[in-house]
């Protein structure tokens, strides 16, 4: 089969397109056909072996994979440690979902990870109440356009995004949030408190890093919360001081995907039933952020680590 491999880690010139034996999928493991893989910008800190979960060599990166299993039946799921990026891949049955009809692999990819994501951080870390501001930092991005959305739905009384370009912005805005600023702001405390109607805000979404996670930090309301959840910027921010948190009774919240798979009562599965059923309805859309063959996947990381993207991107394995 084709796969992309990395036999040393790096930049994206050490992804490297290859012939490999098909996988054998092991005891609670699926096969899958994969039509379409996810490309995500945690994938630019796992060819480079900075993710949270080190990697081993060689390795064929990617996370996610939509597709068909032996007995037909289309699926979307999250491998185990990687295997994406090639025309056959096997996942936990565990992180195997199946896909209803009505909705096609563009829109499943972009729940299963960054969807996912943003239900969890509204849901689980930020606990979102109605009426509450909400700041989404990389609105346009997976994550971001996904959050944007349910926030809304879930009565969110102001959403705030932050985008790199006007584009960005007015996608933001046509996804539902109600002001849309630049991500370069100079002073993000105070352009989200000018955004927020000269108000601080109750919950930011943030996968940034360096000064725009302390800047955030330094924007909370009283009982506000940041759930922090990457860092794009590959610059770590301020060591958080529990004293500062005192000043405004405020909360700085990790959040890391995997993990949520070790809560009882199959968290991440209610999530993906809560949102197929939202698509279906037609109350959440996934955004299209191009889609790329095989051999353009080192372009396809210049363009994840130079932030020119936006939506959900994809990988075509057989072109």
């Amino acid at each position: 089969m084709r796969a992309i491999q990395i036999t040393e880690f790096g930049g994206p010139e050490v992804l490297t397109e290859v012939e490999l034996p098909d996988p054998v999928a092991g005891p609670g493991e699926v096969l899958i056909e994969v039509s379409r893989a996810g490309l995500n910008y945690a994938d630019t800190h796992q060819a480079e072996n900075s993710y949270l979960a080190s990697m081993t060599l060689p390795l064929v990166p990617g996370g996610e994979i939509a597709g068909r299993t032996a007995d037909g039946k289309r699926v979307v799921a999250l491998t185990s440690g990687g295997g994406g990026y090639a025309q056959k891949a096997v996942a936990p049955a565990a992180t195997t979902f199946e896909v209803p009809d009505g909705v096609d692999d563009l829109t499943a990819l972009s729940l299963v990870v960054q969807g996912a994501t943003a239900w969890l951080l509204l849901r689980r870390s930020a606990h979102l109440a109605e009426g509450e501001s909400v700041v989404v930092h990389a609105a346009a991005g997976g994550v971001g356009s996904i959050a944007v959305q349910l926030a809304k739905l879930w009565g969110a009384g102001r959403v705030i995004a932050t985008a790199s370009t006007e584009d960005k912005r007015k996608l933001a805005l046509d996804l539902g949030a109600d002001v849309a600023i630049s991500s370069t702001e100079e002073n993000m405390t105070d352009a989200l408190r000018e955004a927020n109607n000269g108000r601080r805000v109750d919950v930011v979404l943030d996968m940034t890093g360096g000064d725009v996670t302390d800047q955030s930090i330094a924007a909370l309301a009283a009982f506000g919360r940041l759930a922090f959840y990457g860092m794009a910027s590959r610059e770590r921010p301020k060591p958080v001081q529990p004293v500062n948190l005192l000043v405004h009774s405020t909360a700085v919240i990790g959040m890391w995907l995997p993990h949520a798979f070790r809560l009882p009562g199959r968290v991440v599965h209610t999530a993906m039933d809560e949102m197929f059923q939202l698509v279906l309805d037609g109350k959440l859309r996934a955004v299209p952020g191009g889609e790329y063959g095989m051999s353009d996947i080192r372009q396809a990381h210049e363009d994840l680590r130079a932030r020119r993207t936006s939506g959900k991107l994809l990988l075509d394995p057989n072109r």
